[in-house]
């Protein structure tokens, strides 16, 4: 490891739980664990220096970063040309849907119709590419020379190409107020000039909070990692309270059990004694109630001789 590399201990730690909990998440160890390894904390750190904040090499994240440009190039060509052809479909849709409401021009009619004619032969032709190699012999047997002979004027083709980008940035505008008014109702009621310069901010605002919820997530990702090393410690030191608490009861009270135990004996001695002396004392008091003393005294020794009569005599 390079002398620049060596830091306190603290920082040392603090930044290899920063490398564990963002480049290399499968690891997910506890400073417990980096403590007790730590030739394998500096085979992390070493590890962290030729790997991104995703966990790949740099070299092959570099090899990512510019296969995805080559894909983000690739996907906005093909994206202009899918949003252009889906434009020209709907202004042909619109049409037909104008044409049973409201009165058209002729010149209405005939820009859409030689672009309905255009855009058909142009897709027909493309499925009877010679360049394509083919099993089967073409549909109806038509070639490509058939279809062209279909193709507009050569003049109306020239005069609807020329209208073609007005129209198409006419439905563009419509479709760019539509997406504007679902991102902020309140501008419905605003000039179509503060539409349009809202509109030519609204990508940097979309794109604006696009990021605003990539990092929120990115954060909440983090956030995830940080509640389950903390739910493990909890469970861990949960357990380590559980077996204390069970040895404080194995320990202390078995111990006092066996004072407590005599104590409660001794009380329960103290009360029947209480007891019986009570008993005593009632009966005394029924005694003296009920009998004068000299009749007290002479059932004494009558029951006296009777007890001496039934011990010397025995049982027939």
């Amino acid at each position: 490891m390079a002398s620049g590399d060596f830091c306190s201990p603290g920082e040392g730690m603090e930044r290899l739980q920063q490398v564990c909990s963002k480049q290399l998440l499968p690891c997910n160890l506890s400073e417990e664990d980096l403590l007790q390894n730590p030739h394998f904390s500096k085979l992390l750190l070493s590890l962290s220096q030729h790997v991104d904040e995703s966990g790949l090499s740099l070299s092959l994240a570099k090899e990512q970063a510019q296969a995805r440009k080559e894909v983000q190039l690739h996907k906005t060509t093909w994206l202009r040309s899918e949003i252009l052809q889906r434009v020209i479909q709907e202004l042909l849709v619109d049409y037909y849907v104008k044409i049973q409401d409201t009165k058209l021009t002729s010149e209405d009619k005939k820009f859409h119709e030689t672009l309905e004619q255009r855009l058909l032969v142009t897709q027909l032709t493309q499925l009877l590419d010679p360049s394509q190699e083919r099993e089967m012999p073409p549909l109806l047997g038509l070639e490509k020379a058939d279809l062209l002979e279909l193709m507009p004027p050569s003049e109306d083709f020239v005069w609807m190409r020329a209208r073609l980008p007005l129209e198409v940035e006419e439905q563009l505008k419509k479709k760019c107020f539509t997406l504007l008014s679902y991102h902020d109702p309140n501008c419905d009621s605003d000039h179509e000039t503060l539409k349009a310069a809202k509109v030519w901010k609204l990508a940097e605002i979309l794109v604006s909070e696009k990021q605003q919820c990539q990092d929120a997530k990115s954060q909440q990702k983090e956030q995830m990692v940080l509640l389950e090393k903390k739910s493990a410690t909890y469970s861990q030191v949960l357990l380590r309270c559980l077996a204390l608490l069970h040895r404080l009861l194995q320990e202390h009270r078995l111990q006092t059990q066996s004072e407590l135990d005599c104590i409660n004996a001794q009380y329960l001695e103290i009360k029947c004694s209480a007891m019986i002396l009570k008993l005593r004392m009632e009966e005394l008091k029924i005694l003296s109630d009920t009998y004068t003393a000299e009749k007290v005294e002479v059932h004494r020794l009558i029951r006296s001789q009777i007890l001496i009569l039934y011990l010397l005599c025995p049982a027939s």
